[in-house]
């Protein structure tokens, strides 16, 4: 799925995780997208992880869809989880507190890890 500075690419781990990883840039112009990639198929997956490593730049939208998808996902008894996301977003997700909200892991399988103990 692309939309102008936004690739999403999504996968499903073991137990039916959803695992979407993103590259560029999350702004007003590419949040859509990142919404729908949230929503597509059956609606949001109850657990999911968003791989960010190669997030450039994000922005209030995608803080919001951050936010949707995690109420979301706990509306459906699930969980949102965020790895390796670049020191520039870890910022943002931490002056927002949404780093408090949405837990963060260094690695995709420590956060898989996460997700099967919870």
């Amino acid at each position: 799925m692309t939309q102008a500075r936004l690739t999403i690419t999504q996968d499903t781990a073991p137990e039916g995780v959803r695992v979407l990883a993103l590259a560029g840039e999350i702004d007003h112009t590419t949040a859509d997208t990142f919404r729908h990639a949230l929503t597509a198929h059956d609606g949001p997956a109850p657990n999911t992880v968003i791989d960010l490593r190669h997030v450039t730049f994000m922005d209030s939208s995608g803080i919001n869809v951050l936010i949707a998808a995690h109420q979301a996902a706990h509306a459906q008894g699930g969980r949102l989880y965020l790895t390796r996301v670049p020191a520039p977003v870890h910022t943002v997700l931490h002056i927002v507190g949404l780093d408090d909200l949405i837990p963060i892991y260094p690695t995709l399988d420590q956060a898989l890890t996460a997700q099967d103990a919870a």
